[in-house]
């Protein structure tokens, strides 16, 4: 063992009783320094000297081992040095081994960055410093009671800008070098380093009034880490809608629901997360929505903690193991009950202070969405090969080459052959046969996948539209009933789905709603794509996003902002870009090719190009810029009957594509310069060399 973290945590405290069992963002103080220890890279072990069973109990349970102090060090005059010294006697009575470097944790500081803690601990692994302590950095003009300056010349005010820095001690930790402590008795010694901490971090709880500080502040500071439980309950008003009611002229009820909810608990019920409802309420509403979600619910409760007991009991779950979303007093309850007691934001002050987790959507704006993907996030591997959270964007140069995305049976990067889609979309105008003949046309040219377009009508097609009429090859019907008409089922993508498996090819859909995310996930899809018009849709996105499945996102008619934020749900684990222009069809002044360069440098993802031009030669063009992937709209005849048919390639146009993209990339080669064979004979008949 190098490196030791002891947590000094007695039962006796002057300022707050019992200060380190209190909660700050639903987590006792004690737990809160034992997993920012456990959570730092370099620390081997964490141990917790305590002479308070409580505290010990959970320090347990939170990871760290004990060692239980002697009274004659417990009193409020012992210095955190003798706890470590003492821990260091029991842990080489227990092991016969003393760490290299030992790091003193308080408690008190409730917001300690793991990552604060593995910086301090390499200067001193690396020989930069002996001692490593926690400081903020200030600029204060700090005097004494009798009216002198300390750090300062009363008669000389600089400016801030003009003066350096000095750094106040927060207390969170002090790392030093194991002999040092023991020659020295107390934490300074040799070099002494400063490691730099955030102003936010820097509280200290010493007081009610800091505790109440720490607690308002939690929600803002702490970084929402993956929840990690095996079933979750909510209440339903103000969790589930914003806690209105709409009611009619008969007194019927109606409420206001987030449809990124429900595909938050679709989610977890796919991944083995058990879900129940709790509502003091008797509502058919409330049994409606449950009955959508399919989860049980238990309504009317006088008591709601009585019902959850008897359920954790039936379900046989520990509770700790389970999360609770509340909003108001009546909650306070059943969150005193679970391990993971959570808020919406705009919950009652009281069951804020209460929560562990305090959400950042409000209830019926997707508060359970993203409860949900948090807990999906803390699931095991297994669980997480369908849903965890998404991977953060950094938007910066990335001068590397991106990593490859594995889409179906591809690689879909640089230096892996040119992944080319024919896009059927919508043209195979309510057809399976005509989907068939050109998923054949896709095949016999090359490609490795077709992708079609996925809607659900009522949500997709505006009010305004939906009853104009339409002449179609079926006759004259209204716009609604066309898309209707047109619109694939289950069944006919199943059908779908075992040809391409037949012709080796992969198959995909843009979805442009919700519902059509789950429809594509229930049919197994190896990927999803974002049409240009859903960039801006960020309900569809983190649909998306929390599939797990790889992602192409084209980038037509976007603002480079727009794509930001777009890639800031969607993550880069996953993402491909299309460079696109949404331009029907597209004039070459308008291709702007050189965005595949400006995309993969801003996002360091692979990008593609996906084309509406007439021709082969803008798409081709951008397989020489290195468009890793290449979409194209496919048809049987550009003259059959729908929107999308014009500006798209014929079979002969597609075979010539994907045939010269193959060419090309034979062409551009690996760019190391060598003589060819071709070139000997050439070389040696009419090079001349001369001194």
């Amino acid at each position: 063992m190098r490196v030791l973290a002891v947590v000094p945590a007695r039962g006796g405290s002057v300022g707050v009783p019992l200060k380190n069992l209190e909660k700050v963002g639903g987590v006792p103080l004690v737990a809160r320094a034992v997993d920012a220890c456990l959570r730092a890279e370099l620390v081997d072990e964490v141990i917790v000297s305590t002479d308070h069973d409580r505290i010990a109990e959970a320090a347990a349970a939170a990871g760290a081992r004990v060692v239980r102090r002697p009274a004659e060090l417990s009193g409020p005059t012992a210095s955190s040095e003798s706890a470590v010294l003492h821990a260091l006697s029991e842990l080489s009575g227990l092991s016969g081994e003393e760490p290299e470097i030992v790091v003193l944790v308080q408690c008190t500081s409730a917001f300690l960055d793991p990552r604060d803690l593995d910086a301090a601990v390499a200067k001193v692994l690396d020989g930069e410093a002996d001692s490593v302590f926690a400081a903020t950095e200030t600029y204060e003009f700090v005097w004494t009671g009798a009216g002198h300056g300390v750090n300062h010349d009363p008669a000389v005010r600089p400016r801030r800008q003009d003066r350096e820095p000095h750094y106040r001690e927060t207390g969170a930790f002090y790392v030093m070098r194991t002999e040092g402590l023991r020659e020295r008795g107390h934490r300074f010694s040799g070099r002494v380093a400063v490691q730099p901490v955030p102003a936010r971090h820097a509280v200290e709880i010493d007081t009610p009034e800091d505790l109440e500080i720490a607690r308002a502040l939690a929600p803002f500071v702490d970084e929402p880490l993956p929840i990690d439980v095996d079933a979750v309950v909510t209440d339903f008003d103000g969790v589930h809608t914003d806690d209105r009611a709409f009611v009619d002229s008969d007194g019927r009820e109606m409420v206001a629901v987030s449809r990124s909810d429900g595909m938050g608990i679709a989610l977890l019920r796919r991944a083995g997360v058990r879900v129940l409802v709790l509502s003091t309420e008797r509502n058919p509403v409330v049994a409606a929505r449950a009955a959508k979600l399919g989860v049980p619910v238990v309504q009317g409760l006088a008591a709601k903690d009585a019902a959850l007991r008897e359920w954790l009991a039936a379900e046989g779950l520990a509770p700790e193991r389970v999360a609770y979303v509340g909003n108001d007093v009546n909650d306070l309850s059943c969150m005193a009950i679970v391990g993971w007691p959570v808020a919406v934001p705009d919950a009652h002050p009281r069951v804020r202070a209460a929560a562990r987790v305090v959400l950042s959507a409000p209830g019926g704006a997707g508060a359970v969405r993203e409860l949900s993907d948090r807990v999906l996030a803390g699931r095991p591997a297994t669980a997480l090969e369908t849903v965890p959270a998404p991977a953060p964007v950094t938007v910066a140069r990335h001068p590397g080459q991106p990593r490859p995305v594995r889409i179906g049976r591809s690689l879909v990067g640089p230096g892996q052959p040119v992944y080319v889609i024919g896009e059927i979309g919508i043209n195979h105008n309510g057809d399976v046969d005509i989907a068939r003949r050109l998923i054949d046309v896709a095949a016999d040219a090359g490609c490795q996948a077709v992708k079609f377009q996925k809607r659900t009508p009522e949500i997709c097609v505006p009010p305004e539209q939906r009853d104009q009429i339409r002449q179609t090859p079926w006759g004259e019907m209204t716009y609604m009933e066309y898309k209707i008409r047109t619109e694939f089922g289950a069944d006919e993508y199943a059908h779908i789905a075992k040809y391409c498996e037949e012709r080796g090819i992969d198959w995909f859909a843009s979805p442009w709603d919700v519902p059509s995310v789950e429809f594509l996930e229930d049919m197994d899809v190896v990927a999803h794509k974002v049409a240009s018009a859903s960039v801006t849709d960020h309900e569809l996105l983190r649909a998306l996003a929390a599939t797990r499945k790889p992602v192409i996102l084209s980038t037509g008619m976007s603002t480079i902002e727009e794509i930001d934020a777009a890639v800031e749900i969607l993550g880069t684990e996953r993402l491909v870009m299309m460079h696109a222009t949404s331009t029907y069809p597209l004039p070459p002044e308008e291709a702007n090719l050189r965005m595949i360069t400006t995309l993969r440098q801003r996002y360091g993802v692979p990008v593609g190009y996906s084309g509406h031009e007439r021709g082969l030669q803008i798409s081709l063009a951008a397989v020489t810029l290195g468009a890793v992937t290449v979409e194209r709209h496919i048809t049987l005849d550009r003259a059959m009957w729908g929107s999308d048919h014009a500006a798209s390639l014929e079979p002969t146009g597609l075979d010539h594509l994907v045939r010269d993209i193959r060419i090309i990339e034979t062409a551009l080669g690996d760019g190391v310069k060598r003589v060819y064979p071709g070139e000997e004979a050439p070389r040696a008949r009419l090079r001349r060399v001369t001194a």
